[in-house]
């Protein structure tokens, strides 16, 4: 599964979950039984993934999927477009390689504050702040900051613009926007997008700037400090140029 380019593994395992309903309900198998050998099917095929997040969207879809099909029967069938359409919308194919949309928990970083001490009126940057949940939770920690946020889906980036006026908000590539003027950035990526972001906050940040990542830390780089959050968050805190 690794050697496809997600999210073509995703819909692999979800015809298959549904080939084999179909398959088992055709061999005279009760469609119940049938559908949970499918839905057994397709979250074994999601333990494959190292990622939690694409195994829960692996194994969840089908069932969803069926759940769906159920309740449908009278729509017509361009109604099966429009959730697809929107989901192309909001999260659009040059994101799929980055992180999925998951919003920074309320009190998430209240304690950066202390640990990563900011003159007044620093720029700090949400490098990839989606709905702006990330956005509001910096306000809190810092609120005479200069907070600003780069989204790529357009979509996203409006809502946020919406939701958090006081922000600037960018709509772009937060691997092409230059860094250099932010006193902090944070992250809330996925474990495989670690490395290029230390690679990135290391050539572009100026020395005093800090790199904060919610959950995932930088395999091999020691953190100035971390943080054990409520239901299962971590916080880790980075002065990349102090440490190379």
């Amino acid at each position: 599964m690794q050697l496809l380019r997600w999210p073509l593994p995703a819909l692999l395992t979800w015809g298959l979950a549904w080939a084999a309903l179909v398959g088992l309900t055709a061999l005279g198998l009760g469609q119940g039984v049938a559908f949970v050998a499918a839905s057994l099917l397709a979250a074994g095929l999601a333990l494959l993934h190292e990622a939690r997040w694409r195994r829960l969207i692996v194994a969840l879809g089908f069932p969803l999927s069926m759940l769906f099909a159920l309740r449908s029967t009278d729509l017509p069938a361009w109604a099966w477009l429009l959730p697809l359409a929107l989901l192309a919308l909001a999260y659009p194919r040059r994101t799929w390689s980055d992180a999925p949309w998951f919003p920074t928990p309320p009190g998430a970083l209240m304690a950066l504050r202390d640990l990563a001490p900011l003159p007044p009126h620093a720029a700090l940057l949400d490098a990839g702040c989606g709905l702006g949940h990330g956005l509001t939770e910096l306000r809190l920690a810092y609120p005479a900051a200069r907070i600003e946020g780069i989204e790529w889906s357009g979509l996203l980036a409006r809502l946020a613009a919406w939701r958090c006026p006081w922000a600037k908000i960018h709509r772009g590539d937060m691997w092409t926007l230059d860094w250099a003027p932010y006193a902090l950035v944070y992250v809330f990526q996925r474990p495989e997008t670690m490395a290029r972001v230390w690679a990135k906050a290391c050539l572009e940040l100026p020395a005093s700037a800090w790199l904060i990542s919610l959950d995932f830390p930088v395999a091999g780089q020691t953190p100035v400090a971390s943080l054990t959050l409520s239901r299962g968050h971590s916080l880790w805190v980075y002065r990349p140029r102090a440490s190379g």
